[in-house]
């Protein structure tokens, strides 16, 4: 994988489609090259299927934390989410009720990146200690919450009648 599949990869992610068509103009590789290289990502397992999920460890982000954040903050959560959110690597976070105000989910390459997110953690004011914990096999990832239902459950939960 070289600069160019990456380049591609982010263009999916950030423009939500694999149109080789969006992708030229996101990225400015040509169609045909775009068509060979994401051929070759699917052939290689970093593209699982036509819906563009990544293998996340063949691409090299086989690492999550999943982190608990305590913060002391005044004004609103959204200040410090924003802040949070900026820290590269961050995946997914939620603002929470209880002892913990916000758990994120990170996403990177190897344990030494791991110290740097922490760190970065760290270095944000209102942060007054975060709980980290790796894990060790991912058994579902949400990127399609309704695989988690059956037809049937969906349509009595959300069908208009």
């Amino acid at each position: 994988m070289d600069e160019r599949d990456v380049r591609l990869l982010k263009a999916i992610s950030d423009l939500g489609t694999g149109s080789p068509e969006r992708l030229h103009e996101e990225t400015g590789i040509p169609v045909s090259t775009i068509h060979y290289r994401l051929n070759n990502l699917r052939e290689d397992g970093v593209i699982e299927n036509d819906l563009y999920d990544l293998n996340l460890d063949e691409l090299g982000l086989g690492v999550t934390v999943v982190i608990e954040v305590l913060a002391d903050y005044s004004g609103s959560h959204e200040q410090l989410s924003e802040r949070l959110l900026a820290i590269e690597g961050v995946t997914e976070a939620y603002f929470t009720m209880g002892e913990t105000d916000f758990v994120v989910v990170a996403r990177l390459p190897d344990s030494d990146d791991v110290e740097r997110l922490i760190r970065a953690f760290e270095d944000v004011e209102e942060v007054d200690r975060t709980d980290s914990t790796f894990v060790i096999k991912s058994l579902r990832d949400g990127q399609r919450p309704l695989e988690s239902y059956s037809l049937d459950t969906l349509v009595e939960m959300l069908a208009d009648e």
